[in-house]
């Protein structure tokens, strides 16, 4: 039987790659973009007969069909099933070249490729191989299109990233590597096979990998790993790591991504929000979603679904860990950009996922996405997760006194405190860009008011949201009676790692009365979900103010005191309640979170750094406490290599320096994270972005 057999098959990998800018994937299969042409040469035992004719079929998952499109069999030059496409190119008798070409939203994944000739009355099919095809933002029928060739630089092609914590009034910047190139692109599909989506029913699953809604929201669940789903983190916001990885450790995602596949698909330990976001930006820009980070600072967590986040102190104004509801520092989420034909064309642009666990949707621990216009406009009603996302962004913050007798009694409302400087990373530069207003409209505004009345209206019914926004501040109100004295803590330096901190608290009597004035103050180590670690000072004292008078209080919390109670977030929290005597209990709570400045690791760059020629760096680092420090050691990072340095103990307040010297392989930006741990702190991180220069 001489039958047309392919003896050969060429994937064109470069050329392919580079039209579809996926030469950085270090996987060696071919691998392509959805709704563009790729071509491949065929080489047979023999030249083509007349009456002998070609054709494809590609077949994605457990049980290919066409029914579900995961199949598709298409004849040379005829569109075939589902806008699967074939062309012949120029060819001669021994190779035959073939352009195909697949449809802007065909399903994603891993492909079978099999060729198939007819002859006369009968036909056999000839397997060739598999490629992987993902989503393309530079196709115009595609969901993910993206019109701007700068933002897809940034959101589906840069590797590096800027993660954005801290608090509203000192943002700081940290490195992320998202690696997304680094041999990660078995790891993503393996993660959507592992989903529990996926187990329930295979075939659909797969079915519905064309959409890129779907495959967010199924990522969302599978990078935390708290649905007994094989997810790749596992979360830990309080006591101690042992030995596992404490979050703060993490520079990037490869090495996560790296480990959860070596451990078999067990949860790597541990991540927080930072941690959870930065690895599915990773998983996501892998498979072509165009993907940012956002950091919400005052962000709510709001279980009970009120919009409203109420936290209780002691009647000396110590903080109770009690209610559910919770306000973090700052909270890192995820954007990524697709229309939204389920809610109607002004929905698409920018959609919410987040996959840090804080609520199960839909029984499972998923966020979004949540269109970012629908959060603005308040409506909360739509898919996915809408509610909680605005909540974080927009709720309101009670706080409460509880007595000794269990009553309980509101000292404080602000309507504007939560979702402050929203910020992502600039396109193409390591600045800060300030979202706020894509999620909201401005505090105080009437729109915010009329938006808010609609949200609370969808979750409570009209009658019921209207009784409530009544007050005069335009929100739920008990009355709580104005105490008459206002009060503030203020720095009177900024405060610094191993130093002393020296506050005022600054108290104005706004009456012309006389006033008698208890003060209870507390001051406690926190982390960055403003959870209390320790007390590190309770002191009391009482103030006399005059008509209209002010009066400034100094609070010293030395060293001593809260050194060996910090934690990696550097945070410290101060109240003071300030009861006005024979008022029958008026009272004031004042607060302020302190971030701790640690300017301690410098690195200096030479004027130019040029690819293939070794360069030197000069990282010093710094001991900032007034005892020694040993067991100093640095981390270098440059993309996935890492260099473990043990260094000299340091004495009190000494700084010192190494030279690192390495060679630079790629052409562009190159991120170089440093981190530094001792026996006395640990995980102070710094980093650089590198312009690398063409030779």
């Amino acid at each position: 039987p001489n039958d047309l057999t392919p003896t050969h098959i060429s994937w064109q990998p470069s050329v392919n790659a580079a039209n579809h800018h996926t030469d950085r994937y270090a996987n060696t299969e071919l691998t392509v973009r959805r709704g563009q042409p790729f071509n491949i040469t065929l080489y047979f035992n023999r030249p083509r007969q007349n009456g002998e004719s070609l054709g494809f079929v590609t077949e994605i998952g457990p049980s290919p069909s066409e029914s579900h499109r995961t199949r598709a069999a298409f004849n040379v030059s005829e569109v075939g099933g589902h806008g699967w496409s074939a062309a012949q190119g120029p060819s001669d008798s021994a190779a035959m070249n073939f352009t195909i070409s697949s449809p802007a939203n065909a399903v994603i994944g891993r492909y079978n490729l099999s060729l198939l000739v007819t002859s006369g009355n009968k036909i056999f099919s000839r397997y060739l191989g598999q490629f992987v095809l993902l989503f393309n933002p530079w196709c115009p029928g595609d969901d993910v299109y993206m019109s701007n060739e700068n933002e897809r630089q940034e959101y589906v092609l840069n590797e590096n990233g800027i993660i954005f914590v801290g608090n509203a009034r000192y943002i700081e910047a940290r490195g992320w590597f998202y690696g997304q190139f680094q041999d990660l692109l078995n790891i993503c599909l393996t993660m959507l096979d592992l989903s529990l989506y996926y187990r329930q029913d295979p075939a659909m699953d797969v079915s519905r990998r064309g959409d890129p809604k779907y495959v967010g929201r199924v990522i969302s669940s599978m990078i935390n790993g708290n649905d007994n789903d094989n997810g790749v983190l596992l979360g830990k916001w309080q006591g101690s790591f042992h030995s596992h990885e404490n979050p703060s450790r993490w520079d990037g995602s490869v090495v996560i991504l790296k480990k959860w596949r070596q451990d078999n698909y067990r949860p790597v330990q541990y991540g927080q929000c930072w941690v959870f976001a930065g690895v599915m930006c990773t998983v996501l820009r892998c498979l072509g979603i165009p993907t940012r980070l956002v950091s919400n600072f005052n962000s709510a967590h709001d279980v009970d679904r009120n919009l409203s986040i109420d936290k209780y102190y002691d009647s000396s104004g110590r903080s109770l860990n009690i209610g559910k509801d919770s306000t973090w520092d700052y909270h890192v989420w995820n954007e990524s950009w697709f229309i939204r034909p389920d809610l109607g064309r002004s929905y698409s642009g920018w959609q919410v996922l987040d996959a840090t666990p804080q609520e199960q949707s839909r029984g499972i621990f998923q966020c979004g996405p949540a269109s970012v216009l629908a959060i603005k406009e308040g409506e909360v009603d739509l898919d996915y997760d809408t509610l909680f996302v605005y909540s974080e962004v927009n709720a309101d913050c009670n706080r409460w006194i509880v007595y000794n007798d269990g009553t309980k009694k509101r000292v404080y409302c602000d309507t504007e405190i939560i979702g402050r400087s929203i910020s992502t990373k600039a396109v193409g530069s390591n600045g800060r860009v300030d979202v706020t207003a894509n999620y909201k409209y401005p505090e105080g505004s009437a729109e915010e008011r009329r938006v808010y009345r609609k949200a609370l209206a969808k979750i409570l019914g009209t009658s019921v949201s209207e009784r409530l926004t009544d007050s005069p501040a335009g929100r739920p109100s008990e009355t709580m009676r104005n105490p008459g004295i206002a009060g503030k803590f203020k720095l009177a330096e900024p405060p610094v790692f191993g130093k002393d901190i020296n506050l005022i608290l600054v108290l104005n009597n706004l009456a012309s009365d006389h006033k008698s004035i208890r003060v209870d103050m507390s001051a406690s180590t926190i982390l960055y979900t403003r959870r209390t670690v320790a007390e590190i000072l309770k002191a009391a004292t009482s103030v006399e103010l005059g008509p209209k008078q002010g009066k400034h209080i100094r609070v010293k919390i030395p060293y001593t005191h809260y050194g060996k109670y910090l934690t990696t977030d550097k945070r410290i929290q101060v109240t003071a309640l300030c009861e006005i005597m024979r008022t029958n209990g008026l009272k004031l709570l004042v607060e302020k979170t302190i971030i701790l400045e640690d300017t301690n690791i410098i690195i200096k760059l030479p004027r130019r750094v040029v690819v293939n020629r070794a360069v030197s760096l000069e990282i010093s680092y710094a001991n900032p406490l007034p005892e020694p420090v040993s067991r100093c050691v640095l981390l270098v990072t440059i993309m996935n290599q890492q260099v473990k340095i043990n260094l000299a103990r340091l004495a009190p307040r000494e700084r010192s320096k190494i030279y690192f010297e390495f060679t630079p392989r790629r052409v562009g930006p190159l991120q170089l994270q440093v981190d530094f741990s001792c026996d006395k702190f640990s995980h102070v991180k710094g980093f650089v972005t590198i312009a690398v220069a063409p030779a």
